[in-house]
């Protein structure tokens, strides 16, 4: 399928259910689009995370794969976590950025699951080992599972939701902070559900929103004293292989089809928030959201 196909308005991707969660990449049909664009060309860097070195969690696959594309081509050298199944979105991931830049960038795996607190530090450990310093510290891992009502929404799963979500934002900010210098940034990877309010996600919807607010008095906190940027980016509707894994049929036949530009959003439309964010051109933006959600107005 070509690049303007997913880019009109009306298209939906095919049902295409996944049996694990968050799903894998490689079984998409189609793939998303990491680095082109709705015009037909391709993301065209500039240098602006030139010899930065970032930290991405949830780099393997959808918007995490993107952003560490990206931020490859505009320079960053990087750690990406991922869940330890799926290592061959990993491996492709990385496959991807050596062929886009040349073999020029630097690129680690850490296959860790982060809802485990230990891992949390040993991830940053071992960005700051194999690295020696942290510009960048993107928070995109994440997880869903849609349940129509709070009656049959089970305290297991409103717990694993928290710790993936929200939980492990906090130990990797913690671990990560002492590491970062004045010109610092993170950004995290919330949603639009915070502030329409998703009835099937209430697990979900109630992490993103908590995202925000940790990042608004975090940012609060750390930018004047240390002077570390603290900025969210809220998707709208993106197809990642997080949408197949985990929503019904009904829900997938008319993904993104609501919005304005009624179609679903691709992995690089929200990428370029991230850059944008991590770079000095947003240097006076701090506790701030941004909104890649299809023209939807959440004023």
């Amino acid at each position: 399928m070509s690049t303007s196909e997913q880019y009109k308005p009306g298209y939906v991707p095919s049902f295409q259910p996944q049996d694990s969660i968050p799903g894998h990449q490689h079984k998409l049909d189609p793939e998303p689009h990491d680095i082109e664009l709705a015009d037909g060309s391709k993301y065209k860097p500039a240098g602006k995370l030139q010899g930065k070195k970032a930290f991405v969690s949830g780099g393997d696959s959808g918007i995490g794969r993107s952003v560490a594309i990206l931020f490859a081509l505009e320079g960053a050298d990087l750690s990406i976590v991922h869940l330890p199944e799926k290592q061959k979105d990993a491996e492709d991931t990385v496959a991807k950025i050596h062929e886009y830049t040349a073999g020029k960038r630097t690129v680690q795996l850490l296959a860790l699951d982060l809802t485990k607190e230990d891992n949390r530090k040993k991830a940053i450990d071992a960005h700051i080992k194999a690295f020696g310093a942290l510009d960048s510290l993107i928070l995109n891992h994440g997880t869903q599972k849609a349940v129509e009502s709070i009656l049959d929404l089970s305290s297991e799963l409103w717990h694993h939701v928290f710790d993936t979500n929200i939980h492990s934002f906090f130990y990797l900010v913690k671990a990560a902070l002492p590491h970062m210098h004045k010109g610092g940034t993170m950004v995290f990877n919330a949603s639009v559900n915070p502030f329409v309010g998703h009835p099937g996600l209430v697990d979900y919807t109630s992490t993103k929103g908590a995202m925000v607010a940790f990042a608004r008095a975090l940012s609060n906190q750390i930018v004047g004293e240390k002077g570390i940027r603290v900025n969210v980016v809220c998707p709208g509707p993106i197809w990642t292989p997080l949408i197949p894994a985990t929503m019904t049929e009904d829900s997938q036949k008319s993904f993104g089809s609501k919005v304005p530009m009624k179609r679903p959003g691709q992995p690089v439309e929200v990428a370029t928030c991230f850059v944008f964010l991590a770079s000095p051109d947003s240097g006076y933006l701090s506790g701030q959201t941004m909104h890649p959600n299809g023209g939807s107005y959440l004023g």
